[in-house]
Formats: structure tokens, sequence, C-alpha cells
């Protein structure tokens, strides 16, 4: 299977982010005490009221919690459906309670939901969802994270969960290749390339040699790339590329190309607190700290420079094990006014 946006985003954390971020969740009726019922319950009491709490309704919470955990560890083994209430909703899914245990539910997981539905269909379809009872499987769990998902899928034929055929080119790919492909979709955290009838993704700290705030500013969908082969996972389906491994690293010869006092033009690509970023070739980016953008006192760099501006500066170190060229602006318009006075 190919790379999916929604198995990035839950392996990046997307889950713990989901649930911090509750856009409708009404308090659920009287039961026992949910994780996030105790959660607030402690955040509310004092040292001393913890202290009186008897011994034994510690053990007794602690038990019922280690009985309900046990419970979804088998109805996961046996894919065993189980009923679950939905407390609440946000834009990737719903809240649910189990027995005091709070889950989750991703709306890719819903028979209900649609990839079609535009987001404020979307949206109110997760809504509607709040207060009813739904017969979901358990798909993932952790109790050290207190994390278990849920999914409202059916459980698959034999067919459905025989083990995909792994396509012809990813037994063909090797890592270390250069291949090309065709740029199909650009997300935050990256950008994901046809190899020919497969995707692979391109991490967005693997696009440029240089800084990359997102892969629009520098992709477009369709457009032809190399792209270097960076590891191939046939099993998970998966495949990472790069776009900078594929040209030379300018960073291994730029102190054959720049030196001390040289005076370099480029484009400002991104202001700062501390100064502003300078283009001054493909791939390379130089840096013009606030100290020296001008002579005088000024409140932001934003006062001297904004994006799009082309500058002049003088190049006043260069360091390729760090990846450092320091730029300066200083003084560098009215030197080269006085150079151009001084050869008529």
């Amino acid at each position: 299977m190919p790379y999916r946006p929604e198995d990035l985003e839950l392996d990046e954390g997307y889950w713990r982010a989901l649930l911090e971020e509750v856009e409708k969740l009404p308090i659920p009726p009287t039961r026992s005490p949910s994780h996030q019922s105790v959660l607030q319950a402690s955040a509310h009491s004092t040292p001393s009221q913890e202290t009186q709490r008897p011994a034994g309704q510690h053990a007794s919470v602690a038990s019922e919690s280690a009985q309900t955990w046990a419970a979804l560890q088998e109805a996961m083994a046996h894919n065993t459906p189980l009923e679950v209430e939905v407390t609440g909703c946000n834009r990737g899914g719903l809240i649910v309670h189990y027995q005091g245990l709070r889950g989750f539910v991703p709306s890719s997981h819903l028979e209900a939901m649609s990839p079609d539905m535009d987001e404020p269909t979307r949206r109110a379809a997760l809504a509607s969802h709040i207060g009813r009872h739904l017969n979901v499987r358990v798909i993932e769990l952790d109790p050290e994270l207190n994390r278990v998902v849920f999914s409202e899928r059916t459980r698959p034929s034999e067919a459905e969960s025989a083990p995909p055929e792994i396509p012809l080119i990813l037994r063909e790919i090797r890592s270390g290749e250069t291949r090309r492909g065709v740029v199909t979709n650009l997300t935050a955290f990256g950008a994901f390339v046809d190899l020919g009838g497969y995707e692979g993704l391109v991490h967005v700290s693997e696009l440029s040699w240089s800084r990359v705030n997102h892969p629009r500013d520098i992709l477009h969908i369709g457009q032809e790339v190399n792209v270097y082969v960076m590891s191939v996972s046939p099993e998970e389906g998966r495949i990472a590329l790069s776009l900078k491994r594929a040209k030379a690293n300018p960073w291994e010869t730029i102190e054959q190309r720049y030196h001390v006092g040289q005076i370099v033009h480029g484009t400002v690509t991104n202001v700062v607190q501390f100064g502003a970023f300078v283009k001054v070739e493909n791939d390379l980016e130089g840096l013009v700290h606030i100290s020296e953008m001008a002579e005088g006192n000024f409140m932001h760099p934003r006062n001297i420079v904004n994006e799009g501006d082309r500058v002049i500066a003088r190049v006043i170190a260069v360091d390729s094990q760090q990846r450092r060229l320091a730029l300066s602006m200083r003084g560098v318009f009215a030197d080269r006014q006085a150079e151009g006075e001084n050869s008529k």
C-alpha cells in the first residue's frame, strides 16, 4: 500500500495531538470515573486531599483499570466487537469511552464517513455521532501511554485479510538509486512523488540543502523531479526519497566559491527577529545577522528588508562544516557607489 497521509499522521503522534484538541466534548453521563475525570480531579485536588484518600480506594481503581485493559487486550487478540459511547469529536475523528477509559476512532475508520466529503459536511457528520453507541474493534493498544484506538470497520474476509502482493516496483527499486518521478501531492511534512504507479515520500527535511518553509515554496503538483532513493520497505509498502541528495551538496565546495570580503548578490527569502536569510544560489542561503544589516538603530529587520528584496552583501564568514555563510550589508552599498565613482 502506498503512503497515506493518515498513516503518517499517526506515525508522528497525531493520535495524541487529536486527543488534546477536543472541540466538542460534552460532559458524559454519570459513570465510573474516566481517565479524563481522574486527571481533572487530580489537577484540582490538594496534596492533603490526595493523602486522605483511603488506600483501598486506590487499589480498587487500579484493579478495575487493569481488568479493563486486560479485556481490551483480549478483544484485540480475538477481534471481538465492543460497544463504546461517543462523547466528543474533533477534526480527526471521535472521542469515545469504554468502561471508564477514553479512546479514539479515526474518521477514516468510520463507516459513515467518506473521503469525498467537504470540510463542513465532514465536521457535521462527526458531530452527529455524539451521544451514540458504536460497535467497534480494537486496532491499537498501549496501556503505558493510556492509548486505545478503535475501528468501526467490519472484520475483513479471508481474501481481504490475505497479505497483498508486493508491487513490482517495490521489488525492483534499490536504496542509492536516482529515479525520475512526478510530484502528486504536497503537505506540510513533505511531498509525494509517483515513481511509475507507486508513490514515495520526500520528507520536508530532504527537499533542499537550504531551509524550506513548505514544499509548495519549491515544488508544484505535476512537476517532474529527480529523486534519490534513501530506503525501501516492501513489507510496509514505503519508499523514502530525497530531492536534495539527487544533486550535489553545495556546502561541500562552498569554500572554493566564496571567501571573506567577496561581494554577492542575492534575494531575501525569510526575515526573522535575529536577521534575514539571503539566497545567493540554488540550495544555498546565507544569513545577515541583525547587527550586520545597517548602520544605526532600528526595531526589526523588516525595517530594512522584506522577503523578495534583491540585496548586495559582503561575505564575512564561511564554514563548510557548520554549513554557515555569514553576510553583512553594512556599508556595502556606499562602498559600491564609491568604487563606481572612483572608476569614472
